[in-house]
């Protein structure tokens, strides 16, 4: 029997909702409302943009009832010369969400977008939301980019008594061409109370909505998962502002998940981790900025190009991989498929740097009891298990000349550099390179992890906690900025805190 939700506190998230400026729209009962019928339509969780391209990107919203999406589109702050594209009918079958591609933006410049919804009779609209973004571009030209992952985990959610989710705001004021999302972009295993006493005794309160009170099984609580970040102001003001490329990693599924399990866990009455994915995937294209047809096989990995001096290539590392295990046979994280694309595609890139998006590290050990969750076993030697399948693609992209790779990650809750060298390795048929880690956005802090010596990983920096779980208010939030100089091709490495204070910096001169 599927335990029922706590009961919510209606004159609390009252409060919560005024302080976080959700009180006028209705929204702090349910992450996603029930759907309307008849009178003006309503964009109930704002807009939110996507995968950038030189000729415009991904641009989504939601409506509280069935109507047609438009956007306008101009090059103007006024709307001057603005061209109107007819979107999808937003319907209860995609929970109200829809998106439009902008496509013929001239590249590397500035746009201006507005969006409504229109009722099927076509008398009526909704209050027009509007947000500003730039193109990619198609010149060498200086880009900066944001990166880090793990939103609304350890039972930290919107907390009104400090304005919500504030390092959004941070992120905001860095202003970046757009922003990779590194994965656990929910927390569906995680349910929130309404209060969390701290260690030295203060107050921590959570805007609790129903969907966000138990784990979540069905379509409709995954999809609650993904309209409760989408509550904060700050994160709403940053999506309509800053395309975001997502990744996604195992929370917004359940915790540690991997095809074909199926679970012992008395608070799950659905046990088959295939049938939550499933439900968790909708949930996620639905209410992520991301075109499905992007991607190779129509999920998550795919290729995103960002002019001459940058292109990302977004991982699924959940999707493919085999059982957890102790690591000591040969296993896939990657599988065959993606493995020989990335290989593929690095080779052919003709990008100065190669930025490699990995919703898992590679040298950290990252357990799941006594089985391994990430890649490194942790234990000394060759690569074995999941490090094999890595050890191929590290070998090959050095056999075919690859320059330029850096990878990027999330997922382990603090900051840190690492360098990987063949020199220090047990296995040297690889060139050096760099992982840079970042996060939590907002979500409980731990580490450092130990390190498995199979790469040859050097630790330069890292900042975590010594207390592991520490709430954001401890102050271990992290997120990392790139910068690519478009005059020397440099890029440049940012770790930042919650407030965008630079804690380390690292800059890379481009190999010829």
């Amino acid at each position: 029997m599927t335990p029922e939700p706590s009961q919510l506190n209606r004159r609390a998230l009252l409060r919560g909702a005024a302080a976080t400026g959700l009180a006028a729209t209705g929204l702090f009962l349910s992450g996603a409302p029930a759907f309307a019928r008849g009178g003006r339509p309503v964009l109930t969780h704002g807009v939110q943009l996507g995968d950038p391209r030189p000729d415009g990107a991904v641009v989504w919203t939601r409506a509280d009832r069935p109507s047609r999406m438009f956007v306008e589109v101009s090059r103007h702050a006024d709307f001057r010369g603005a061209w109107r594209i007819p979107g999808p009918v937003l319907t209860p079958e995609t929970d109200g969400t829809g998106e439009v591609w902008l496509r013929g933006l001239p590249p590397g410049q500035q746009a201006y977008y507005r969006v409504i919804a229109e009722d099927l009779d076509g008398r009526v609209e909704s209050e027009a939301l509007t947000g500003t973004f730039r193109t990619a571009p198609r010149d060498r030209r200086d880009v900066r980019f944001l990166w880090s992952g793990d939103v609304v985990g350890q039972g930290w959610g919107i907390n009104p008594d400090v304005g919500g989710m504030t390092i959004y705001n941070a992120m905001a004021a860095r202003n970046p061409d757009f922003f990779l999302h590194s994965g656990d972009t929910v927390y569906a295993d995680g349910p929130l109370k309404e209060s969390v006493t701290l260690p030295d005794g203060r107050m921590w309160r959570n805007v609790v909505t129903e969907e966000k009170s138990k784990v979540a099984e069905t379509l409709a609580e995954y999809r609650g998962q993904f309209a409760y970040n989408l509550l904060d102001e700050n994160v709403r003001r940053f999506a309509a502002q800053v395309p975001q490329l997502v990744q996604w990693d195992d929370h917004e599924v359940t915790n540690n998940w991997y095809p074909g399990e199926i679970l012992d866990l008395a608070q799950y009455t659905e046990k088959r981790v295939d049938v939550l994915a499933e439900r968790a995937f909708q949930a996620f294209h639905e209410w992520q900025p991301v075109r499905h047809q992007d991607a190779v096989d129509g999920r998550v990995y795919r290729k995103v190009s960002h002019g001459p001096l940058l292109d990302v290539f977004v991982l699924d590392m959940r999707s493919y991989r085999d059982p957890n295990s102790a690591g000591t046979t040969p296993e896939r994280i990657l599988g065959d498929r993606q493995a020989r694309w990335l290989v593929d595609e690095l080779a052919r890139s003709r990008a100065t740097w190669k930025v490699i998006a990995s919703d898992m590290p590679i040298g950290i050990v990252v357990p799941d009891g006594d089985k391994i969750e990430a890649v490194a076993n942790g234990l000394p030697g060759a690569p074995n298990g999941r490090e094999a399948e890595l050890a191929w693609v590290l070998q090959e992209i050095s056999r075919r000349s690859v320059r330029n790779t850096v990878w990027l990650t999330a997922d382990v809750h603090y900051t840190a550099a690492i360098h990987y060298a063949p020199e220090r390795a047990a296995f040297a048929g690889f060139d050096p390179f760099w992982e840079f880690v970042s996060g939590p956005l907002h979500a409980g802090a731990f580490g450092p992890n130990k390190l498995d010596p199979t790469f040859g990983p050097e630790q330069v920096f890292v900042n975590a906690p010594t207390r592991q779980g520490a709430s954001p208010l401890e102050g271990f939030q992290h997120f990392g900025e790139v910068n690519i100089d478009g005059r020397t091709g440099q890029l440049t490495v940012d770790l930042r805190d919650q407030s965008g204070r630079s804690l380390w910096a690292k800059t890379l001169d481009p190999q010829r």
